[in-house]
């Protein structure tokens, strides 16, 4: 193999380090507007936006979720084998498998906002934010084909540009559309004597920002594959590969390597329809249905919107280790195929283990300083649940790695295995115990660690490799665990003098850099390894500094 493919894959925690970067700042913007848009529609409104937004999530699924993932790891195999050509071919192939998928869903969608609104969600009202979010369909399905191409062909600078730009369009259309369209709602109850009118056509604004900001993406996208048209035709020009696949053959490979992926994600990912609705029909029948949707809106617009900032980062990961392993695996270079896993693994971990214990304990401030309205209910949910943040990381990251080394099937299996258990697990747990949200929290934690450990022995099975544990798992937790002491102990101390605000970030602040200097001290990470993330080298010379390295 030549030095070209060793430093392509050799740089893969850079790139993953990039593309979890974007991460963190496009789901911080995520925060930041969820916060003004849940204080402007309420409860209520993100009880409906979460309905419309399940419905949106499976379609998703359907058309166009896997394509990223699926374009990533076919590309990058003929890259691999210099069919430069094979990759130009099947990038197309996808954009008009995207066109017919995502169109056909979109238009499914559009007409059939009501049926999927009133009928499968039981709230008949988030039809309008439903029909709104229909064209994004479409659009994302497009998007998803060009991130996943540049991801094959070795850089995801692209995509994460474009996820930040996304991220900043829909964060600015969705506030503005939701404060006009909530307006308009409040008119339109005061007529038909129904306030939930006004929570309605809140919610339905909010979901306009995510087709404006998928437009933007996509736009973004196709100006860079315009930029780099004259070095795509270099590459072409120095194809090796004999073999030219025809538009047939490209369609049945993407079918079968998106079909795995698309039952392994939508069984991974339907659980949150499927909790709402039995939530939904549960409360209900238990004669709490009034209250149904502003519980299921505290679930979805706080406590999930909080705890799915650090599980971007496994995504981010698994997203950027993709291709490298996916060429390891064809280049039978098993050793380099584990390593990757291994360093995957622990980076996550290191990164989604602080952020669990520090929602746990900061959790109330956190959601105090962020939202209005009630909080006590999400704090707890935030306490009881946070440990579901690195069961979620690390299933998210373990599915990754076993489509990456082509054992498709295999997620598909143990997501169907852990979601019966969910559900099982959820209705016993609100028929007969009737814990309300709480049951949701403990079912979600059940199938989350029922995925890592499935995961985890089909990756020790099929890769003969096992993860090592004191770095990974014991060094983490140690360091969280002090960082956690003294987070509380920051907070308590700084509230006697300091607003919520300035007390919760400068308990943050102190407890990041207690984190990262007992982990350093007790050898958790290398000198080497934190110089291949970004800032690393800032790091470092930190560390050296106050002699913890």
């Amino acid at each position: 193999m030549g030095s070209q493919g060793n430093s392509r894959r050799s740089n893969f925690i850079v790139q993953g380090g990039i593309l979890a970067t974007a991460g963190i700042i496009s789901r911080l913007i995520g925060l930041l507007y969820r916060v003004p848009l849940t204080n402007i529609i309420g409860d209520e409104g993100n009880g409906l936006y979460a309905a419309a937004f399940q419905i949106y999530s499976i379609m998703l699924l359907i058309s166009s979720y896997s394509l990223p993932l699926a374009v990533s790891k076919l590309v990058s195999s003929r890259v691999a084998k210099g069919q430069y050509r094979n990759a130009r071919k099947i990038f197309r192939g996808a954009l008009l498998f995207a066109l017919i998928s995502g169109g056909a869903v979109a238009v499914i969608v559009f007409f059939g906002a009501d049926f999927f609104a009133g009928t499968l969600m039981t709230e008949p009202k988030s039809a309008v934010a439903l029909r709104v979010l229909g064209p994004a369909l479409l659009i994302v399905a497009l998007m998803g084909v060009l991130r996943g191409y540049f991801q094959g062909m070795g850089t995801m600078m692209p995509t994460a540009i474009s996820q930040i730009l996304e991220q900043i369009v829909n964060a600015v259309m969705s506030i503005l559309a939701a404060t006009y369209l909530f307006q308009y709602g409040t008119k339109v109850a005061a007529l038909l004597r129904d306030n939930s009118y006004a929570a309605a056509y809140g919610a339905a604004g909010g979901t306009l920002g995510t087709g404006a900001g998928a437009l933007m993406g996509l736009f973004f996208l196709f100006l860079v594959l315009l930029s780099q048209n004259r070095v795509l035709k270099r590459q072409m020009n120095k194809d090796t590969g004999r073999y030219m696949e025809s538009y047939g053959q490209i369609f049945r490979v993407l079918l079968l390597t998106i079909l795995p992926v698309i039952m392994s994600a939508a069984i991974y990912n339907i659980s949150d329809p499927l909790d709402q609705s039995i939530f939904n029909y549960i409360m209900t029948k238990n004669g709490m249905g009034d209250i149904q949707t502003s519980y299921w809106g505290m679930f979805s617009g706080k406590y999930r919107v909080l705890t799915n900032v650090p599980i971007a980062l496994a995504s981010s990961i698994s997203a950027s280790m993709m291709p490298t392993l996916t060429q390891c695996m064809e280049e039978r270079e098993y050793r380099a195929a584990k390593h990757k896993v291994s360093t995957a693994t622990r980076f996550t971990m290191i990164l989604a283990i602080p952020c669990a214990v520090g929602l746990s304990v900061l959790g109330k401030p956190i959601l105090s300083m962020l939202f209005t309205g009630e909080i006590d209910i999400p704090a707890k949910l935030l306490q009881i649940g946070s440990i579901s943040v690195v069961f979620y990381s690390l299933s998210t990251l373990t599915n990754g790695i076993l489509q990456g080394i082509d054992k498709m099937n295999i997620p598909v299996r143990n997501a169907a295995i852990a979601l019966l258990i969910h559900l099982a697990s959820l209705y016993v747990m609100l028929e007969y115990f009737n814990l309300k949200l709480y049951a949701v929290v403990f079912s979600c934690i059940i199938f989350a660690f029922t995925m890592c450990v499935l995961n985890g022995l089909s990756i020790k099975k099929h890769l003969h490799y096992t993860q090592e544990i004191k770095r990974t798992f014991v060094i983490p937790v140690i360091a969280a665990a002090v960082m956690g002491i003294v987070c509380w102990l920051m907070h308590l101390l700084f509230s006697l003098f300091l607003s919520i605000v300035p007390s919760t970030l400068l308990s943050i602040a102190i407890g990041a850099l207690v984190y990262f200097a007992v982990l350093i001290a007790l050898k958790g990470i290398k000198e080497s390894e934190l110089r291949n993330i970004p800032m690393g080298g800032g790091i470092v010379a930190i560390a050296k500094l106050f002699r913890l390295m």
